[in-house]
């Protein structure tokens, strides 16, 4: 059976969507390679990546363009077998990619074997994988920046059992890896 990671960047307060640009996918102002390194880390651990349809579509648009990603990002995202959850999308445009019609959709997929299904981003999607109790584990980059604004990871969530942490990890640049699974009732 396949773990579903729920991997964010967030900010202190819980916000997770990027706007007012406090975060860069490929922000070189700083010296990020230990946390390039991490994610690489994470990235040789998955062998399916979950979105949902706006993430998916911002995605597709900005990754398969870019040339001189250092990061590693835009290998990853064009090799990798993604899944996209949405009711209405037809032609997804960027392979290998399939698209899922919903969480029962989503349960199947983790019924296979192989490495874990990342998911990051999906404003709409992630609380629904909260909600259902699909989640396996949470890895959350935490950027040292509050907002006072925005989406938030639990804002809205239902059904969230408590967290047992299982790493914490500091990066040069501020960010601290925060990784918990759901405990067990």
């Amino acid at each position: 059976m396949k773990d579903l990671v729920v991997t964010e960047n967030i900010t202190l307060d819980g916000v997770i969507d990027a706007a007012g640009d406090w975060f860069g996918p490929m922000d070189a102002t700083e010296d990020t390679a230990d946390l390039v390194e991490a994610i690489d880390e994470h990235r040789r651990g998955a062998d399916a990546f979950l979105t949902g349809r706006a993430t998916f579509e911002a995605m597709r648009e900005f990754w398969p363009a870019q040339t001189d990603d250092e990061t590693g990002n835009t290998d990853y995202l064009n090799r990798v077998h993604k899944y996209v959850v949405s009711s209405t999308l037809e032609d997804p445009g960027w392979e290998p990619t399939t698209v899922l019609r919903g969480l029962d959709d989503v349960r199947s997929l983790k019924q296979g074997d192989g490495g874990d299904i990342v998911t990051t981003g999906s404003l709409t999607l992630v609380p629904a994988l909260i909600a259902a109790g699909l989640v396996d584990e949470y890895r959350l980059f935490t950027y040292p920046i509050v907002l006072g604004r925005g989406q938030r990871l639990f804002g809205d969530a239902d059904n969230v059992p408590r967290l047992r942490l299982t790493e914490c990890r500091s990066f040069r640049s501020g960010v601290v890896l925060l990784r918990y699974r759901p405990e067990m009732p």
